[in-house]
């Protein structure tokens, strides 16, 4: 018998495990997103989430609160009468009442290997870690962060090159395929936990702007992994001459490369840049108002010699 079924997401990550429960033929009553947001040049458009956007093309209900804290929307939760929630990204706290309401509870689709990064961008450090593998995970949700047993896990390799804007594909189409899979144990009422492990827990905190400027001081193999694990939101950028004024790079995608030098030293015409051990050679790169450009197309319109410099 379908599930009823409370959807609560925000990004484009969550929009598949959407669209997938509503192919499986779960009722899904209402869809909790966070509120629209102030977008366009000018910041003075409001923007609906990816989410809700596919929600009203879906033809559910949609709800947007700036907190669900209070008795009013704890209340208005309770009253959908939900057989289970589903989480994925959502972006707010549930407090106890609302994790407690649905009939199954409220299960949550995460993207690491946990207790490996729990928080708010597993994706991203995972990368930047320089981790090998990682994976999606249904769990039951508690009040900690991240912190319930886990009923199923599906793990991917991370490869060499891959970027976080690469993996985030992969795994969103994963999740979904997983939370359908766990509601229909669900509906056997076969789904079994198991509670997470006590040691090997990191956290993924939220990426700062402040972490996004490469520091060419690095090795090699830190300096690549910080370039794809940013690649393509925030991005990672450097700065370096072009046409007589330094211009700020984002820098897209790289792979290790063979060379030594001064750190941030341009060693070649094919954008090989000396690091604090090692060297890296830049695939792709976006200049400031531009779009993504392959190494090559872009020096044919910059002039980038070797013995320049990054910083």
């Amino acid at each position: 018998m379908p599930l009823r079924v409370i959807f609560m997401g925000t990004p484009e990550f969550a929009v598949p495990t959407l669209r997938a429960i509503a192919e499986a033929g779960h009722l899904i009553p209402a869809v909790y997103t966070q509120p629209p947001r102030a977008a366009g040049r000018r910041g003075l458009e409001l923007t609906a989430s990816p989410v809700q956007r596919e929600a009203e093309r879906l033809g559910i209900e949609v709800r947007t609160p700036v907190s669900l804290k209070g008795e009013s929307e704890q209340a208005a939760f309770r009253a959908v009468e939900a057989d289970v929630a589903i989480v994925v990204a959502y972006g707010l706290l549930l407090p106890k009442p609302v994790l407690d309401a649905p009939r199954l509870g409220c299960l949550n689709g995460h993207a690491s290997l946990l207790p490996r990064w729990r928080g708010a961008a597993p994706i991203h450090r995972a990368i930047m870690a320089g981790d090998s593998e990682t994976g999606m995970m249904v769990m039951r949700m508690e009040e900690g962060l991240d912190t319930g047993p886990v009923a199923m896990v599906e793990k991917l390799v991370i490869g060499p090159d891959i970027t976080a804007g690469d993996l985030h594909d992969r795994l969103m189409d994963v999740g979904a395929a997983l939370i359908v899979e766990a509601l229909a144990r669900l509906e056997r009422n076969a789904l079994t936990f198991t509670t997470q492990a006590m040691s090997g827990v990191t956290y993924a905190r939220k990426i700062d702007k402040s972490e996004t400027r490469v520091d060419w001081t690095r090795p090699a193999a830190e300096v690549h992994n910080h370039i794809r694990g940013l690649s393509p939101f925030p991005g990672a950028w450097s700065e370096t001459e072009i046409g007589g004024r330094m211009e700020r790079l984002k820098l897209l995608r790289s792979t290790l490369s063979q060379g030594a030098g001064e750190s941030g030293g341009i060693l070649d015409d094919r954008l090989t840049v000396a690091c604090g051990a090692g060297a890296i050679r830049l695939v792709e790169v976006q200049r400031a108002g531009g779009k993504p450009a392959a190494a090559q197309e872009f020096l044919r319109g910059a002039k980038i010699e070797k013995g320049m410099k990054f910083s």
